[in-house]
């Protein structure tokens, strides 16, 4: 089987300018090398589905999605602390960002794909239940999540977020939710400054939020010596029934809102691992999702090594 690459044209219209750091030229980038890529013929390129208010108010607050879907927005609108800013795209562009994972999930279930990759704009896991934040609208993978928990009724569905930035708003959308275990890897202390070790989850969800700070300079011995002692173990007793991934590439070297030094291998390797435990747990069932990466060549380069590794 394939894996899909779930995308949507209307994802470069939201926020169409090129001056700001998450722009379309990101989303333009990433198609356009896997579209041209020797693995092309094994993909398969899946236009996104809106996720609609239904959906969206699993993790969201009902008045704030409807707040954000109803705008009419002419000018750009500043949402948050003027980092996340919205055009007249962006509402549909953040519904469809949210369905976008959604629609990947219920694709590998029935077994048309084997795996995806959702190249989405904009971004989610800063998103909080009812504030826009981090360049992020709607919290597109706790949508994701909470879709599988609720809605397919899976016992259990592991999140696993390797963006330099801690995914805050993913993180206490499911703290004292003992079905989704959240695992961050983060450069620390960074934005949006949440993340600390100590933060293990509360009440039924105790013990299933793990985070592990990465100090500013960490590269790929350190990220995957992380992996390997405690992602995989974490994942192997918690056993999921599906896994996530909330892919940022923007913890590699070249980035410029970063100060790790991860290579481009790194996330191929990242990769892999999550896909052998997938095999290992959950037939084989894996979604990511885009979130940061803001040099365009690494983040073009990482995005292929990631979406190669679900393949091979």
């Amino acid at each position: 089987m394939t894996v899909g690459i779930v995308h949507h044209d209307l994802f470069a219209e939201h926020l169409a300018g090129y001056t700001h750091p998450e722009s379309p030229g990101r989303y333009e980038a990433i198609m356009r090398r896997l579209r041209r890529s020797a693995a092309a013929p094994r993909l398969s390129f899946i236009e996104a589905e809106p996720a609609g208010e239904e959906l969206l108010a699993l993790v969201h607050d009902p008045a704030y999605v409807r707040g954000i879907l109803s705008l009419e927005i002419e000018e750009a609108v500043v949402l948050d602390w003027g980092d996340t800013v919205a055009t007249k795209a962006s509402p549909r562009a953040a519904n469809l960002a949210a369905g976008a994972g959604v629609q990947a999930a219920r694709l590998v279930l029935d077994g048309t794909i084997r795996s995806a990759f959702c190249c989405v704009r904009p971004p989610g896991h800063h998103a909080e239940r009812d504030r826009a934040m981090g360049f992020c609208i709607f919290n597109n993978i706790a949508v994701a999540a909470a879709y599988l928990v609720e809605k397919e009724n899976l016992p259990r569905v592991a999140v696993v977020d390797w963006d330099v930035h801690h995914g805050n708003g993913t993180e206490r959308m499911f703290l004292e939710d003992d079905r989704v275990l959240y695992v961050s890897l983060h450069q620390y202390p960074h934005y949006p400054g949440t993340g600390d070790a100590g933060t293990v989850g509360s009440g039924r969800g105790e013990g299933f939020t793990i985070n592990l700070p990465m100090g500013a300079g960490a590269g790929d011995r350190a990220y995957l010596l992380a992996f390997r002692d405690r992602v995989v173990p974490a994942i192997d007793e918690f056993k999921p029934a599906f896994i996530l991934v909330s892919a940022g590439f923007d913890g590699h070297a070249e980035d410029p809102l970063s100060g790790t030094l991860l290579t481009t291998s790194a996330y191929g390797r990242m990769t892999a691992l999550l896909r052998e435990l997938a095999g290992r747990h959950c037939g084989g069932r894996i979604v990511s999702m885009l979130e940061g990466g803001y040099d365009l060549v690494a983040l073009a380069d990482s995005a292929e090594e990631h979406v190669k590794a679900l393949l091979d």
